[in-house]
């Protein structure tokens, strides 16, 4: 019997749970699935049966929002179009690495990263260049050497040894076998993801004018995350809901994973509301009036004002 998305998904969260993950909730109309913290590693989930079908919009979203956190973007899948993910193998899908369950299974209880990365050429690994000279130099061989015993050419070996490219599988396999050392890299799928790109903001935005630089977003819990491009603060990112005339039972319902989600990326958040009716906040989230926003002086001053009305 086929196994469902759901299945996979409550799979996951248990397993998450059992070693040691806070998980939050699952969202089924976000751009991902579940978002789950241990220490210091963030995991921003999608799960697919077939990993094909993920939508490439969904995943620039999730990329931007993992780069906000220091989280790591993943896609835990069954399959592609064609056949069954392998185990120990790392694909990847519009930029972000994609495993079989079995494989996150590896990583999350037994610390066992795999080695071998899926593209359209084939299966590759990433070899340790400097470790590859060392060795190399050791056993006195040649770049023309170490080429011809491996039966690949000399300027293979130097853009092996410069990081310049990958190498198929069985080069590894002789390369290993000639110098008798293990010589490829774990591929560490659990690395914050880092586009090295300023988050570009519309200057009119009144958060940004305060030096927080805003991700505005569609497909998730909530509206946008802000910032502050001043690291020096060291301040946790916000997460923001922004006026949109939304009713009272919709905000109540908004506040859920606003809760949820702040617990899990240990951040503030609250909403922007444009109503005097609403108090200072809603089922804990701060509630900040949009004159509030306009007229505060500086970002610390807002942040303060964020912090006073948790739980009010």
């Amino acid at each position: 019997m086929a196994t469902s998305r759901n299945i996979l998904i409550q799979e996951i969260s248990q397993l998450l749970t059992t070693e040691g993950f806070q998980t939050s909730n699952v969202y089924e109309q976000s751009c991902f699935d579940m978002v789950a913290r241990r220490k210091l590693l963030l995991l921003l989930m999608k799960v697919l049966v077939n990993i094909d079908s993920v939508n490439e919009t969904h995943v620039n979203e999730i990329k931007k929002i993992s780069e906000v956190f220091l989280g790591s973007p993943l896609l835990v899948g069954l399959k592609t179009r064609n056949r069954p993910l392998e185990d120990d193998v790392v694909y990847e899908r519009h930029g972000i690495p994609a495993v079989s369950l079995g494989t996150f299974k590896n990583m999350i209880i037994y610390n066992e990263y795999p080695e071998v990365l899926a593209n359209r050429g084939g299966y590759f690994v990433n070899i340790n260049g400097k470790l590859l000279r060392e060795y190399r130099e050791e056993y006195s061989l040649s770049l023309k050497d170490l080429a011809d015993l491996a039966h690949v050419s000399r300027e293979t070996i130097y853009n092996y040894e410069n990081g310049k490219v990958k190498a198929n599988i069985e080069t590894a396999i002789m390369l290993e076998d000639v110098l008798n050392t293990k010589i490829t890299f774990d591929i560490d799928i659990f690395e914050p993801y880092q586009n090295q790109e300023e988050i570009t903001t519309d200057k009119n935005n009144d958060l940004a004018k305060l030096g927080f630089g805003v991700v505005n977003t569609s497909k998730t819990p909530f509206d946008a995350l802000a910032k502050l491009k001043d690291t020096s603060q060291n301040e946790s990112p916000l997460i923001a809901n922004l006026e949109k005339n939304r009713n009272t039972k919709t905000l109540k319902k908004m506040a859920i994973p606003l809760k949820d989600l702040s617990l899990i990326t240990s951040s503030d958040s609250f909403f922007v509301i444009n109503n005097e009716k609403f108090k200072e906040s809603i089922d804990g989230i701060p509630v900040i009036k949009s004159w509030e926003l306009k007229e505060a002086d500086n970002s610390s001053e807002f942040i303060k004002m964020v912090k006073e009305r948790k739980d009010t």
